[in-house]
């Protein structure tokens, strides 16, 4: 979806008002600066702005980095994939969060801007509904196509607050606003949002122009959905539709790509895996029309050798690096020996980067050295990674820098916005459902609804991707694999408890440092083993970061309802999510 900024003129009076004066008071009833009436958003032009601004909401709307579509602190900091990273005293608020031990009192307003923000894309889908329905201007047809993007785009803030928040209030376009604040956050809110996707994949084109949603955005979404409630037979449904029918919303048929990289580079955006993404844009006059989000999420350096300039945050954890470790036959180590002290990724760790370091030479899967930035390297077009001179603190972050959706050296003001403060505004798509998530999905769906073959054959297709040398990470002066890269499919899935096992680990390893880690576990029920095994381990690295820290079950699967919206709500109709 492309970011595009709403843009509404001021209505000014002048001489005409003047003209008025004499015989009418009717001049007293002045329209508020910056506002539309509704016959003027009614028509189509006000209503294609109307919902121009709600596809605006997908990338942020109060400039919270929190707030971004990417979740890279909620999903993947939150779910043990990387860690805040840089040192403790840079946006310390981030601190607590990290550790489990966040507060619905929100020193820098993460969870409130959140929140608001995800209102503020409904509160705008619903203005767009509601100019529909006054319209006298359009086809039937072409409201209901208007229409089923607002709900699409609906459903999916739902869907956001839904999976952070839990108890989430829920309201559509004919709620009146002053009954709004009197609701309580305990409403269905998978009732609105699956109302939303099937009125959107029954009203939407399959072919809808690049920068907008489609039929097929929806329909995976309604299988997400439905996955998330477990309810796995009506998943596997939307996800055969998809799989089988599937197009991007330029008329590509859903694919993998051959080049895993070739997801993250800008010059590929609009892919053949992108079911639902959130495009951006540079130099409009605004970096918010770019990856803001990700603008602190770079390898910590100054020079002109890497990119953005800064900062240092989103440090891949040691516990993400050695899952990417292998057997001899190129499998991963389901049994989590992946942690042991033999099969730990080698990393520079307490290493000054002009002192010598061995890189690993064991067996790895591929994918590490397209999520993870590790010494000795290829980093991109850039340089390899020269390790802990682009690391902050690596006593309190550790040793990786992240590596998706950074752009190229060779993109430098092409694809980036340099315009304000930092380098690192990157003009990227940022994939919010790809089509290596939705056969993933759909092996889950199988392995419970289905069938383990259908489960084995979706995750080797994945695998498969992957295990395509020609696109492995090679040293920059020849044709060499940069590391020991060995990779296989899998033979057969001989229970649905290894099945499950398989295409979790699968997910880890594919989707990491997406934004999706910590959700999956929560769905799938193991948040709590999973995560505080997670903390055991890097606790004994980054002691000062986690040293203490724990996952409460019951408590840390959601996280708080910002207490400055309970404070202004009506009568104390909020309530806070249980533990807090």
């Amino acid at each position: 979806m492309k970011t595009f900024k709403l843009k509404t003129p001021s209505l000014l009076l002048g001489a005409m008002l003047m003209a008025t004066m004499s015989c009418s008071d009717e001049f007293l009833e002045v329209a508020p600066t910056d506002s539309l009436a509704d016959a003027q958003v009614s028509t189509q032009a006000g209503i294609d702005g109307l919902l121009i601004g709600t596809y605006s909401a997908l990338n942020g709307v109060f400039g919270n980095r929190f707030e971004g579509p990417n979740h890279w602190a909620t999903g993947s900091v939150v779910g043990g994939e990387a860690n805040k990273g840089t040192d403790a005293g840079d946006y310390s608020s981030l601190n607590p969060i990290q550790r489990y031990e966040a507060s619905p009192v929100d020193p820098n307003n993460d969870f409130n801007n959140l929140w608001r923000g995800r209102y503020e894309g409904i509160s705008r889908a619903n203005k767009v509904l509601s100019a529909i329905a006054n319209s006298t201007e359009l086809s039937a047809a072409n409201a209901a196509r208007l229409a089923g993007e607002a709900r699409l785009l609906r459903g999916h803030f739902y869907f956001d607050l839904k999976k952070h928040f839990n108890n989430i209030v829920v309201f559509d376009e004919t709620v009146p606003s002053p009954e709004i604040a009197l609701l309580p956050n305990n409403g269905d809110a998978w009732a609105i949002i699956e109302s939303d996707f099937q009125y959107a994949y029954d009203n939407l084109p399959a072919v809808n122009g690049a920068g907008r949603v489609n039929k097929w955005a929806a329909a995976a979404y309604m299988g997400k959905a439905k996955l998330f409630q477990q309810k796995f037979g009506e998943a596997k449904s939307w996800f055969d539709d998809v799989i089988a029918n599937g197009v991007t919303s330029d008329g590509q048929k859903y694919a993998l790509l051959d080049d895993y990289a070739q997801i993250f580079n800008a010059e590929n955006d609009n892919h053949a895996e992108a079911v639902f993404d959130v495009e951006s844009a540079n130099n409009t006059g605004s970096v918010n029309n770019a990856n803001w989000f990700d603008d602190l999420n770079y390898p910590y350096n100054t020079g002109a050798d890497g990119p953005g300039n800064c900062c240092g945050f989103f440090q891949p954890s040691f516990e993400m690096a050695n899952s990417y470790r292998t057997s001899a036959e190129g499998l991963p180590l389901l049994d989590g020996s992946y942690n042991d002290p033999a099969n730990v990724v080698a990393n520079d760790y307490g290493i000054e980067a002009d002192e010598p370091f061995t890189e690993d030479a064991g067996p790895l899967d591929p994918r590490i050295d397209h999520v993870i930035g590790r010494r000795g390297i290829p980093y991109l077009d850039w340089i390899e990674h020269p390790g802990k001179a682009w690391i902050r603190s690596q006593p309190y972050g550790g040793p990786y820098s992240p590596k998706k959706y950074i752009y190229y050296r060779s993109q430098e003001n092409s694809f980036t916005d340099g315009s304000s403060w930092t380098r690192g505004y990157a003009t990227m798509n940022y994939t919010i459902i790809r089509f290596a998530d939705v056969l993933l999905m759909a092996a889950e769906a199988e392995i419970e609804a289905g069938s383990l073959d259908k489960a084995l054959e979706y995750v080797n297709l994945v695998r498969a991707r992957a295990a395509n040398s020609e696109h492995w990470v090679k040293e920059y002066d020849s044709d060499d694999n940069a590391a020991n890269y060995v990779i296989s499919e899998y033979t057969s899935f001989p229970n649905a408890d290894f099945a499950r096992q398989a295409v979790r680990f699968e997910r880890k390893l594919e989707l990491g440092e997406e934004g999706h880690r910590f959700f999956d576990l929560v769905r799938w029920g193991v948040a709590a083993d999973e995560l505080n095994a997670y903390l055991d381990y890097e606790s004994t690295l980054l002691v000062t970061k986690f040293g203490g820290a724990s996952f409460t079950a019951g408590k840390n699967e959601f996280f708080p309802i910002p207490q400055a919206q309970i404070d202004q709500s009506e009568e104390g109709v909020l309530t806070q999510n249980p533990g807090y």
